[in-house]
This record gives structure tokens, sequence and C-alpha cells, in this order.
């Protein structure tokens, strides 16, 4: 049960830019490939934290917040500019090319490398345990992508800037949390 709440709980942002993403109007071929990548930076992630130990960690936590911020934060605001400065005819489609889905799978699967390294203590096998979070990431995120598709089809632009607003609040939260602690 911790397993699958831990996959559940890391796979959200995850399954939020997916959804975000396919209410633009996404070909399904490219949401697909959007969820592999996803499932596949979590599990990556998640077992370098399990593995690589503190070392990896303690180096990457004094840029991670700002990086999940300006990430899902450019993508957030682009969304929401698209949706407000383009009609419905004209808004281009995503496409899915190799620097898009890199960027967007660092962006989603930074939690995750913290996410690994709790995962020793928790008595946990580090392969079954990053496994069941790729795996999970990549399920949510094909339902999300399914969702944002079907929520876009009818209910078009608000939803795309309801969709930015979500991806710019996680940044902000991200951002926020680890400023609050410092």
């Amino acid at each position: 049960m911790t397993l699958l709440l831990i996959a559940l709980g890391v796979s959200m942002d995850a399954m939020a830019v997916a959804g975000g993403i396919a209410l633009r109007g996404a070909r399904a071929r490219d949401l697909f490939k959007l969820a592999l990548t996803f499932g596949a930076f979590q599990f990556a992630m998640s077992l370098a934290g399990a593995l690589g130990g503190a070392g990896i960690t303690r180096h990457f936590a004094a840029v991670d917040h700002w990086l999940v911020f300006a990430l899902l934060g450019g993508v957030g605001g682009k969304m929401i500019w698209e949706a407000l400065s383009h009609e419905k005819d004209e808004a281009p489609v995503p496409v899915m090319t190799a620097v898009t889905l890199l960027t967007l799978g660092v962006a989603t699967s930074v939690d995750a490398l913290c996410v690994g390294l709790t995962l020793p203590t928790l008595q946990l096998n580090a392969w079954l345990a990053t496994g069941a979070i790729g795996v999970v990431t990549f399920a949510l995120s094909l339902g999300g992508a399914w969702a944002g598709k079907r929520l876009g089809d009818r209910f078009g632009s608000s939803l795309e800037v309801l969709g930015g607003v979500v991806l710019l609040g996680i940044g902000c939260k991200t951002l926020l949390e680890h400023l609050g602690q410092g």
C-alpha cells in the first residue's frame, strides 16, 4: 500500500502536464510518447535517487526547485498565452519533439529523485519500487491525456488556460515550499 501511495503521489504532476498538453490538441501518438517519457523519467530519476544516494540528491537539491519552476512555469505560461491569443482554428497543435519530451520529462521527475532516496529507508526493493513508480506514472499520464483530450474537445481554450494555471501553480508551489524551508 505504501508503494502504491508513493507512486500515485509522485506521478500527479506528470498526469496534470499530460492533461494540459492534450487540451491543446496533441495527437494520440504524441500523447503516448509523452506518457512513455514521463514513466521512463520517473523510473530513472527515482532509481538514481535510490541507488545514487544522498550525494547526488544533495547537489541537485540546490537548484531543483528553480528548475521545476522555470520549466513548468514556462510551459504553463506558454499554454495560457496561446489559449488567449489564438482562435481555436489557428491554435498550433503541440508537437512532441525530442527537446520538448526531454524538458517535460525532467521537469516532472525532479521530485522522483528525492523520493528515490527514501525508498531504502522504507525497506522497499529499489527495482520493484521504481518500476512501479514508472508504470503508475505512465498509466496516469495516459489517463490524464485522455481526460484532457475529451475535456478539451468539449470546453476548448478555457480549459487550456486552466491547464496552464495548474502547471504554473505546481512550479510556484515547488519553489515556495523550498524557499519556505530555507
